[in-house]
């Protein structure tokens, strides 16, 4: 009995917030009733007395759950959403919005001819892309222009020529696509946690997780990966060859310039740097001329992944099975799905599908899924090299009926 009530109430000690369970909520609320009565109340569920105490009962119990939820929301292991977003403000970060594939493009037309902001072309998947900038195609014949595709999100940069999709005089019909940069979603709870945590980090100064922390700090940056060399000789790590006392820093998106200056910030002095990019950063604590030094680090390849589901074939299958997996097994790779997202250097398990197709219904007998990478040999698990970013997409989900 707690006070003028048979409800348990819920305890809070050293394992946290516990409450109780309906069926003790039920019989206290029973026992009330009974007790407001003067007793001798049928307890049966179905009786109208029965009803208002289950009634009764699922409300206490939405309220229980509902504060368990904010209690465990404190935990950064386990918050999510605004509770989360509130943790990470203490560590002065901010979740990554969601932004869409940006490519370079080459706009050919006559000397003179103004594309101005908001120009539309089309990739051959029917996507369109807006230019963000401006310019004027010199004598040459040409401008290169950056432009965003409309909708945000990890859409793959077309590789081919693309379409004007709305005219501009003197703007001719060929734009090539000549660099580009894949979006991404807004950042999931498991990726932000894991950024949060590598920004403890940040505080320190030459050690691997203070820069990998610093670079993913970087705006836009959507993984890291960081190793070194300590020997007096090359070495070969992750299908890498790392110089002698080099740092290695492989980058998937963001600046190249605020990635540099991440890594210079954090990188212990006298090291040498390993990768395919270079960034000339300037000590601007000195007076000009400012001391430069060339930062190198990795911009990974997007390496693709496939992935062949085989199910059972029965009349039950639905004629849109394959969208319907392609749906669940898109957010499982990249991490939409609260879980951990394929990384830099990781390795891809076909078992991390299984439950998000098992969840699709009675109707998806899972036989096998496999893996590939590269367009190589179907596995169970594949793994990526240190200077590899998986990507994925709807055209590399296959399905099999058997």
């Amino acid at each position: 009995m707690s006070g003028s009530t048979s409800v348990p109430s819920p305890v809070y000690d050293d394992r946290g917030f516990l409450v109780p369970t309906e069926a003790a909520v039920l019989a206290g609320v029973q026992a009330d009733m009974d007790a407001a009565f003067g007793g001798g109340l049928n307890p049966a569920l179905e009786t109208p007395q029965g009803q208002l105490a289950s009634s009764t009962t699922a409300i206490i119990g939405d309220k229980n759950d509902q504060f368990l939820l904010l209690v465990s929301q404190v935990d950064p292991a386990f918050a999510k959403g605004r509770m989360q977003d509130g943790i990470a403000r203490i560590y002065f970060l901010e979740r990554d919005p969601a932004r869409p594939t940006v490519i370079q493009v080459n706009c050919y037309g006559l000397a003179g001819v103004v594309i101005p902001v908001g120009s539309l072309v089309q990739a051959a998947d029917g996507s369109v892309y807006s230019s963000t900038a401006s310019g004027t195609i010199p004598l040459s014949g040409f401008v290169t222009l950056p432009f965003a595709n409309t909708v945000s999100g990890p859409i793959q940069c077309p590789a081919q020529t693309l379409v004007i999709y709305r005219t501009i005089p003197g703007w001719d019909s060929a734009v090539t696509v000549t660099d580009g940069a894949i979006g991404n979603n807004v950042e999931g709870r498991a990726d932000f946690e894991s950024r949060r945590s590598a920004s403890v980090a940040l505080n320190a100064q030459g050690s691997l997780p203070s820069v990998r922390g610093a670079v993913l700090n970087v705006d836009g940056v959507l993984d890291a990966y960081v190793t070194h060399n300590v020997t007096d000789a090359p070495v070969t790590t992750g299908g890498v060859t790392i110089g002698a006392h080099s740092l290695y820093v492989a980058a998937l998106g963001g600046s190249s310039a605020d990635i540099g200056r991440a890594i210079w910030t954090k990188a212990a002095p006298g090291c040498g740097f390993t990768g395919n990019t270079t960034v000339n950063v300037q000590d601007t604590t000195y007076s000009p001329p400012y001391p430069t030094y060339a930062v190198k680090y990795q911009i990974p390849d997007l390496i693709p992944v496939g992935v062949r589901v085989t199910l059972a074939n029965s009349n039950s299958v639905p004629s849109t099975a394959l969208d319907q997996i392609r749906n669940v097994i898109i957010p499982a790779f990249n991490g939409d799905d609260e879980g951990e997202r394929v990384r830099i250097g990781g390795q891809v398990f076909a078992s991390r599908f299984y439950a998000a197709v098992a969840m699709l219904g009675p109707w998806a007998r899972i036989i096998q899924i496999e893996v590939n990478k590269n367009g190589g040999a179907y596995a169970d698990l594949v793994s990526m090299d240190i200077d590899e970013a998986p990507t994925i997409t709807g055209g590399n989900i296959t399905l099999t009926l058997v």
